[in-house]
């Protein structure tokens, strides 16, 4: 088990990353938000799905989702279809130009990391996949969790 100094210096590190996604982020087309590319991200990855699936997937509420998915739309990225499986709800699709969006993105995002990371060696930046994707592993779903959690604290008494 690590020591408590470096539980304390990850949690600073963890926080600068802040830093890094908003200079990432400066990457993204004018009319693109982090939060479209998000939106599209989990469309590409998950396939169609309705708009309550997609708030779940951002752990964030309906009419902010809504309101993400609105801007989407009306730039064509994504289209919003009946969902034959109940008429009253929309199934949410990549059209071909949000695909060719997400693989622009893509490569402005590859370009920057092989930009910024040009002094690391391969390994290392094998190394921080690894070590990031274990992170996340760690971590599982922290909604489930959060949701888990909250059903099981007993109150002070």
């Amino acid at each position: 088990m690590a020591a408590q100094s470096q539980y304390e210096e990850l949690a600073r590190q963890l926080s600068a990353i802040g830093a890094v996604k908003r200079e990432m982020g400066r990457m993204l087309p004018q009319d693109c938000p982090p939060a479209s590319a998000g939106v599209l991200t989990l469309l590409d990855r998950h396939g169609e799905m309705r708009m309550s699936q997609l708030a779940e997937l951002l752990a964030i509420d309906m009419s902010v989702t809504s309101r993400h998915v609105a801007h989407v739309a009306e730039r064509g990225w994504i289209e919003r279809k009946p969902d034959p499986a109940d008429k009253r709800s929309r199934l949410l699709r990549l059209t071909p130009s949000g695909t060719a969006l997400l693989e622009e993105l893509a490569e402005r995002y590859t370009a920057a990391l092989a930009r910024y990371l040009d002094d690391w060696t391969d390994a290392d930046v094998g190394h921080l996949v690894e070590l990031l994707a274990r992170l996340r592993t760690s971590f599982g779903d922290c909604r489930t969790r959060a949701h888990h959690d909250s059903l099981t604290r007993t109150p002070a008494g």
